[in-house]
């Protein structure tokens, strides 16, 4: 891991509670529900850790540009989704991203987080070492696009010499991180408590004829299928970049569980997210309203956690 930030003790020290926002794909569209909740009630965050999309989502509201993220994702729909993907072949993810990184970099333009005027932590895991790396300096879209650089669906991103991943792999809920930044309030928003339930141990049976049938299957679909046209293609890519979240975030949840269990937050909050599927980045306005209720339901325990009164502001 990375050092520890340096930052004055006045930006560290601001009043208010830091926010650890985990990732979870599209589901992450919720964390907007939940820093709108925050504003509204007048809480005040003192610094955000984020962890995938949680750092894309906690570095545009650092950056002032919650706005124009939360209208990016309501103006994404099923079809119009995929103008936003540029498949690669032979790279090392299904997904460039270098559509998706242009329209941040013109959001966002050269901003650096150090110019944000409170803390941010993004996320990422170093590709060859495993080591959790913590970016808390530079820039803000690359320091953004490493965190939720999902192994086999985005190509690992060079940042400072280092071939950089989604920082789910090795810290999903980044409570650790606001700890080390001696935050006296931690409120995680972990989205993915309710997707799995408690881990489980299943017996089968190995039927073999069922696995013949498949396999059987399998070899007549390889030898009738005809040449895949450019739309084909990319719709099979998307089958399997699903397959690759849907994996990736049973390790997410598993990880989650265990770190969280030996550093936890004061307060959890939990969007009920689950019906969401992890690659159905167009069903925003959902999350977001789960993302707002589930905060607002526990506002009046998290003033009584920061003494913090109904009628202060920011």
């Amino acid at each position: 891991m990375d050092a520890a930030p340096v930052r004055s003790e006045t930006a560290r020290k601001q009043p208010g509670i830091a926010l650890a926002l985990g990732g979870g794909a599209a589901r992450g569209w919720a964390h907007i529900g939940v820093l709108r909740a925050f504003d509204e009630a007048g809480i005040p965050i003192s610094m955000i850790a984020g962890t995938s999309i949680g750092a894309l989502v906690g570095g545009c509201y650092l950056a002032g540009k919650l706005d124009e993220l939360e209208s990016f994702a309501l103006s994404l729909t099923r079809r119009g989704l995929i103008r936003f993907l540029d498949f690669r072949f032979g790279a090392g993810g299904l997904i460039g991203g270098m559509r998706l990184s242009r329209k941040l970099s013109e959001a966002l333009s050269d901003l650096r987080i150090e110019d944000l005027d409170r803390p941010l932590v993004c996320v990422a895991t170093e590709a060859r070492s495993g080591h959790e790396v913590w970016i808390d300096s530079g820039s803000l879209v690359l320091a953004m696009r490493a965190s939720y650089a999902l192994p086999g669906v985005f190509e690992p991103l060079d940042c400072g010499g280092r071939s950089l991943m989604d920082g789910a792999l090795v810290n999903p809920v980044p409570v650790s991180v606001c700890r080390v930044y001696e935050e006296r309030f931690v409120v995680a928003v972990n989205l993915h408590y309710d997707l799995f339930g408690r881990a489980a141990v299943m017996r089968l049976r190995a039927d073999p004829a069922t696995a013949a049938t498949q396999a059987a299957d399998l070899a007549a679909r390889m030898v009738d299928a005809a040449p895949l046209d450019d739309l084909a293609q990319r719709r099979e890519k998307l089958g399997m970049a699903r397959s690759m979240v849907d994996a990736f975030n049973i390790i997410q949840d598993r990880i989650s569980r265990a770190r969280l269990a030996g550093d936890p937050p004061d307060l959890s909050l939990q969007p009920r997210v689950r019906d969401i599927g992890l690659s159905e980045f167009f069903r925003a306005r959902e999350a977001i309203d789960h993302g707002y209720e589930a905060t607002i339901s526990r506002i009046a325990e998290i003033r009584r956690m920061t003494d913090i009164p109904a009628d202060a502001t920011r």
